[in-house]
Parts: C-alpha cells; structure tokens; sequence
C-alpha cells in the first residue's frame, strides 16, 4: 500500500468518524439523549472491562475514531482495485455508499447484539444508519478531493 493511499484513508476515516460524532451529538443535543452514555457503550461493546470507568466515554471516542481511520484505509484501498477503477468518480462514491450500509447493516443486525445487545438500543436504528450513511459521504467526499493519482511511464 503506498502512503498516498495510506494518507487518503486515514483522511477519509477521520472525516467520516467526525461526521459520525458530529452527527450523535446533534441528535443528542434535540432529543436529550446521552450521548456520554453512547460514548461509554463503544468502550463496552468492544473492552466490556473498561466500560464502568469514569474515562470510559473518552475511550470509546478514542476506539470509534481508530475504527474509522481502519475503515477509512480499507475503503480507500479496495477503491485501488482494477475493475473499480474502471467507474468514476461518482460511481465509486455511491460504492463508498453502499459498503458503508454493509458496514451498518454487520455492525448492527450481526456484530453488536452478540457483543453487547444493550448497545443496540441506545440509538434508533435509523439513527445509526443515517450516522453510517454520513460516514460514506464524508469519506467519499474526501477520496473525490483528493488529486488523481500519477501515472508513470515504465
């Protein structure tokens, strides 16, 4: 993997992790839902041991933003591929898109009730999903910025 693509990635995922946070902390704000507690659940559902501490919400923004950074990488590789070359631009952001939905759609119906089905219910699923979505569009909207690629002569 080249560093531009490694740099790429870990742009995209940062803008879809905040995108995601900004997202929760928003509907936190207008419905008066614990957003704190949402942070907490991460850390619970992914190190159940650290979930009762006092800097569990820190740590769980700390896992999201790493999952999303890994998540912005592999997306940005996978559109490295030869045949997804192939589209353009936008064609591969509604790609960025539909693997986002993927994501959710493992993360919340297979994943996260095994790990910890109490986490499922702190937010709607709609609001879960929209938060994914806009994931996608943020990291898709930074992979389209980036410059293309050179190509060199052999």
């Amino acid at each position: 993997m080249t560093d531009r693509i490694m740099r790429r990635g870990v742009a995209a995922g940062l803008a879809g992790g905040a995108a995601e946070i900004l997202w929760v902390a928003v509907y936190g704000a207008l419905t008066g839902t614990s957003v704190v507690q949402v942070a907490r659940g991460v850390t619970a559902a992914l190190l159940p041991g650290l979930g009762s501490l006092w800097y569990a919400p820190a740590v769980g923004i700390a896992l999201h933003m790493a999952l999303a950074v890994a998540l912005g990488i592999a997306v940005a590789t996978a559109l490295r591929a030869p045949l997804v070359r192939l589209v353009g631009p936008w064609s591969q952001s509604m790609l960025v898109m539909l693997v986002l939905g993927a994501v959710w759609s493992f993360n919340f119906l297979v994943l996260l009730p095994h790990l910890d089905p109490g986490f499922v219910t702190l937010l709607p699923m709609a609001v879960t999903l929209a938060s994914k979505l806009l994931f996608g569009v943020s990291a898709a909207a930074v992979l389209r910025a980036a410059p293309p690629a050179r190509v060199s002569a052999i």
